[in-house]
């Protein structure tokens, strides 16, 4: 899941695609049903709401999803911030809306 709108609903962005955005792009990995993924989303919408601009992707992750391993994704939700092709911070298992905005400063 993605609100990218170049994203079709379901699709998955490869890492080419991901390291090829000129603009700042919070990846988010995880699974719907993940019970740490759905008490984080409240924490990431209210970082978020201060970076309106910043595109936001929700990846499924899983065994076999290469997007998730070539980023050497273990626990979810993680979170990377990425700007061309650069991880500016990650983010595994943030318990407070604080740790995200703090990883979020760095955009200014």
């Amino acid at each position: 899941m993605a609100n990218d709108p170049s994203l079709k609903h379901g699709e998955e962005p490869d890492r080419k695609t991901i390291d090829a955005m000129s603009d700042p792009v919070l990846l988010e990995f995880g699974a719907i049903w993940c019970a740490h993924c759905q008490a984080a989303q409240p924490l990431i919408a209210m970082a978020l709401s201060k970076h309106p601009g910043l595109s936001h992707l929700r990846i499924e992750d899983g065994p076999g999803r290469r997007l998730g391993r070539s980023f050497r994704v273990k626990l979810w939700p993680t979170l990377i911030l990425m700007h061309q092709g650069v991880e500016l911070a990650r983010l595994v298992r943030p318990t407070g809306s604080d740790e995200i905005a703090a990883a979020l400063a760095c955009l200014g």
